[in-house]
């Protein structure tokens, strides 16, 4: 069995119900949202009251097709959380210093600085072309998330984190490529 229409529990995560609605077996990584959108929207439900993660439901639709390789798009959402976290949390001296070099990272692959700051500056050189997958896939979401934990931190911070994933769905309104809902009618539904 692929795992499609298995419920874990009756209240479902907002990136669980995506892959149910684009026809992807059941997951909370579906592979039409894009990986840094993805870990954000799941540290935003991890640290939203259940309230607030049913909030998150209607937002579903909008991270279907969101995929999209480059540095670019991760660069943004990352800056964006990390912006958001040093505006607005409370950080602790040790995720500051990560956060920054985070920021650095993604300011260097938007163009803004010559050289990338942090670990970066090691690892972006030497994987070469395998530098943006490495990124989007690992890097990048690791450092959304722990943006947003931060942000969830602060005073509201159930309003303020949902208000970033939210942000960071505008940041990929454009949407470039059909991906999974194309997938899924080829399919047959």
């Amino acid at each position: 069995m692929n795992g499609y229409g298995k419920v874990a529990r009756a209240d479902p995560c907002v990136m669980e119900l995506v892959s149910r609605l684009a026809r992807e077996p059941w997951t909370d990584r579906p592979a039409c949202v894009h990986p840094v959108l993805s870990a954000v929207a799941r540290a935003v439900h991890d640290h939203s009251s259940l309230s607030g993660r049913r909030e998150l439901l209607p937002l579903a639709p909008r991270f279907i097709d969101t995929s999209r390789v480059g540095f670019e798009y991760s660069a943004r959402l990352v800056a964006l959380c990390v912006s958001t976290a040093l505006t607005v949390g409370e950080v602790r001296p040790d995720e500051r210093r990560r956060i920054r070099a985070a920021h650095e990272t993604a300011l260097h692959l938007l163009g803004s600085q010559d050289r990338p700051g942090g670990a970066a500056r090691w690892w972006l050189p030497a994987l070469g072309r395998w530098g943006e997958p490495f990124y989007r896939t690992f890097v990048a979401p690791e450092h959304a998330a722990e943006a947003v934990a931060v942000t969830a931190r602060s005073a509201n911070g159930d309003v303020r984190a949902r208000a970033l994933l939210k942000q960071c769905l505008a940041q990929g309104a454009v949407r470039p490529r059909p991906s999974c809902s194309a997938s899924a009618r080829k399919s047959g539904s």
